[in-house]
């Protein structure tokens, strides 16, 4: 009888440490993929914030330049293909932070050319909407990469996290998955040449 007591005390001693250890894991994973879900949010909310401030720079460049017109639309047409990805955080993978980021970068690429476009328009760079609107969109992709560095650091936690032993268990148990990174721009090993 001793040793049947003895048994039981054991397997339900070896259940509880199983279940709290379980506990334990399942509830830091839930906090990691909380910051990673909130990073993401805020690198969507910086991403907006941009968007939010290209249809007033086109508006005032448009007063400058009406001949530059291609350039307009292709800052219109790349702010409404970035605006339209919409991602909630517990979808990202690679594939769609692929296509988010490459709609980004399509936007980044017009908005340098329309900023270019200022350069041959001595009044619009004078002009105090313009540089006001510029000094907010330069703060903005400044904000754009710490969200963006925010959410790696989040996302490198969170994947180290679900590949440690015994988590990595627990993680495949309740489903946790990892999470994609940002990757470089193509061509971003090389460094720009500078001609004088």
């Amino acid at each position: 009888m001793k040793k049947l007591i003895s048994r039981i005390i054991c397997a339900l001693a070896i259940i509880f440490g199983t279940a709290s250890l379980s506990s334990c894991n399942y509830n830091s994973l839930v906090e990691e993929q909380q910051g990673v879900d909130q990073a993401w949010a805020e690198v969507e909310n910086q991403y907006q914030r941009r968007a939010d401030l290209i249809p007033n720079l086109v508006n005032t460049v448009k007063g400058y330049s009406s001949h530059e017109e291609e350039t307009l639309v292709k800052v219109t047409e790349a702010r409404a293909q970035a605006t339209s990805i919409n991602i909630n955080a517990d979808d990202l993978d690679e594939e769609t932070l692929a296509k988010f980021q490459e709609a980004q970068n399509q936007l980044t690429s017009a908005l340098k050319s329309l900023l270019s476009v200022a350069e041959a328009y001595p009044d619009l760079k004078a002009n105090e909407s313009f540089l006001n609107l510029q000094t907010q969109l330069e703060g903005t992709e400044n904000r754009i990469t710490i969200a963006r560095r925010n959410y790696t650091e989040a996302v490198r936690d969170y994947n180290t996290q679900i590949k440690k032993f015994p988590t990595n268990i627990y993680a495949g148990w309740f489903g946790f998955k990892p999470k994609p990174q940002f990757t470089a721009l193509s061509g971003a090993e090389r460094a720009p040449e500078v001609k004088f």
